[in-house]
């Protein structure tokens, strides 16, 4: 049907007749005053349109007060608070894990990466055996039983593996796994794996310091971003590990220690420990984790009578003139002391410390006394634990009660035992004229470097200094000259106590140095445990045959590191650098067997 469309004018009176408006219209009817038709419609849909404006209107206008209310109140009567609050923001550090360890050159010995963990919330797996199969075949190493198990366990959350590669994380992810998620995470990493293993230490799976540096320093660590600065130089570090290890391959010793240290500061910039360990894997072989230079205590053998030596110079109950009757053994008591290659003649004293006469050096002690020599001892820091910032540090072992015949076993090394570490920071309190510094394996800035406390004079140590250069020229030590840098030192080889008892074969043998001998910089300590001789050595497995060699190869290698630079001349005979013009006769003998004590 159609409807057309007309346009109509009705006439709208007042009360009295008259006309008052003229209403056009579209459409439809006026009948009494109303509107009917699509003229109605058109009213009533602008009338709800007026009416949904304004309701719009109002809750804007309630929208607005409220975000206006709301504006004031913060920025008035929040204000301190909200000072309050950015101030304790900008107090507080960013964490940004766990901080790095350097060596002294600033290399990374050890850093923390960023990584992820996959962890399981069990509830939402519906079949952990086919999750489990899913997950081992993009994650081969983990174990099929494990992760059903922990799958189908009624925990909330479980790990499942931590520190994903970005391709293992891929795989996970790819597998779109309800139920598996990844955590953000750190991964701890020793980029020279076990070069620094002992003094680095390692963390746990959840980054808490369980060894070493780790572990003295872990909250430290966990706290602030700033690298840990050590004193070890990742470089000589490197030289004295690989020449060591090549020396125990070659005598097929159980193990051994090195240790290299500046004599003027206290730092050690090298301490290695075989075996050892590599702390970015697991770790199952407990002897590896045990550090000889630190936990490790021995009786050292010959390289003791330097501390005699300089107990009884110092005093003034000899001189380098003075002689002992060496001719024959010593009988106290049920025991005997003797020589290793007997001389049978009086020796001086520096021809005690080159031959390594234990008789002489016994005879020695008694002059020096049981009171005197336990002083000076103590001096050394040899009576007490080595002040060293890690964990894994021993206490030596002290006769208890001291008789008379400890002192004149101690005097040559044997009835005390001492870590390496104490050891060489004795020895470098002689040859650096004389002052006691304890050791560390932090740096030390130059401002930083205590005063230390003299024990002994420097008259003194220049004697001694130039007697450990004797025994390298014309004594047991010969093999760890290192042409160019003029090393002093002292052999050492004792047997081991086992449950009591000596072992005549079980050897630890030693060369305690020091470089350039004149006027010392570094001191180095090697120690072999039970060497076996070989073709190379006649047999022999003492300290001048095995471990003098190291401290040759080490010296050579380390001191052009280091800028010492090479000099070809003699020391003895010639006062160089200060030492006794008056040099002793000294019987020179050809000795295969190193000379060392027993």
């Amino acid at each position: 049907m159609f409807t057309a469309l007309f346009r109509r004018h009705a006439l709208i009176h007042d009360k009295d007749g008259d006309v008052a408006a003229t209403q056009s219209y579209q459409g439809g009817d006026y009948q009494g005053g109303t509107f009917h038709g699509v003229e109605s419609a058109r009213r009533r849909s602008l009338e709800v349109g007026r009416t949904r404006l304004l309701v719009t209107g109002g809750m804007f206008m309630l929208a607005f007060s409220i975000i206006s209310a709301r504006l004031v109140e913060v920025s008035i009567f929040k204000s301190s608070e909200a000072l309050r609050h950015a101030r304790s923001t900008e107090a507080a550090p960013l964490h940004v894990g766990r901080g790095d360890i350097v060596d002294r050159n600033g290399v990374v010995l050890a850093t923390s990466l960023p990584t992820v963990n996959l962890y399981a919330e069990p509830q939402d797996i519906q079949d952990p055996a086919e999750v489990a199969k899913r997950v081992v075949s993009a994650l081969p190493d983990l174990p099929y039983a494990e992760v059903e198990a922990k799958l189908a366990s009624e925990r909330s959350f479980v790990y499942l593996k931590r520190n994903l590669t970005p391709n293992q994380e891929y795989s996970i992810n790819h597998l779109g796994i309800p139920g598996l998620s990844f955590e953000k995470g750190e991964r701890r990493v020793y980029p020279h794996g076990p070069l620094a293993a002992h003094i680095v230490g390692m963390t746990d799976i959840d980054h808490h310091g369980v060894a070493g540096i780790e572990k003295k320093f872990d909250a430290r660590l966990r706290s602030s971003s700033a690298p840990l600065a050590l004193s070890i130089d990742i470089r000589i570090q490197n030289a004295m590990r690989e020449e060591l290890a090549k020396s125990i391959e070659d005598f097929q010793a159980l193990g051994g220690t090195g240790l290299v240290m500046d004599v003027h500061t206290g730092e050690l910039v090298a301490m290695v420990s075989l075996p050892d360990f590599n702390p970015n894997g697991t770790l199952t072989d407990q002897n590896a984790m045990f550090d000889r230079a630190t936990l490790g205590v021995y009786e050292m053998g010959s390289t003791f009578k330097l501390f005699t030596a300089a107990a009884a110079l110092d005093l003034g109950v000899a001189n380098v003139e003075s002689r002992y009757d060496a001719t024959n053994p010593i009988q106290i008591a049920n025991f005997s002391i003797r020589d290793y290659h007997a001389l049978k003649r009086w020796l001086t004293v520096p021809e005690i410390l080159i031959h390594s006469s234990n008789i002489g050096a016994a005879k020695m002690g008694l002059d020096v006394g049981t009171k005197n020599l336990r002083e000076y001892l103590g001096k050394f820091g040899l009576l007490s634990p080595a002040s060293l910032e890690l964990p894994e540090v021993a206490s030596p072992l002290v006769p208890n009660p001291w008789r008379e015949i400890n002192t004149m076993t101690v005097a040559f090394g044997h009835g005390m035992a001492v870590t390496p570490v104490q050891m060489i920071t004795g020895v470098s309190a002689i040859v650096n004229g004389g002052t006691f510094r304890p050791a560390t394996v932090l740096k030390r800035e130059e401002s930083a470097i205590p005063a230390g406390e003299r024990v002994i004079s420097a008259e003194t140590a220049k004697k001694i200094r130039w007697m450990m250069r004797l025994v390298v020229e014309d004594g047991t030590g010969a093999k760890a000259e290192a042409p160019g840098y003029l090393v002093g030192g002292k052999t050492g080889t004792a047997e081991k106590n086992v449950s009591g008892h000596y072992v005549r074969k079980a050897l630890l043998s030693s060369f305690m140095a020091a470089f350039p001998i004149a006027n010392p910089k570094y001191t180095v300590l090697v120690i072999m445990d039970e060497p076996q001789g070989n073709k190379s050595t006649f047999g022999y497995a003492t300290g001048g045959w095995t471990a003098a060699p190291v401290v040759s190869r080490v010296v050579a290698r380390i001191a052009p590191m280091v800028g010492i630079a090479p000099i070809y001349d003699h020391w003895p005979g010639k006062g160089y650098g200060g030492a006794p013009e008056v040099v002793p006769a000294v019987a020179r003998t050809t000795d295969l067997s190193g000379g060392e004590s027993e």
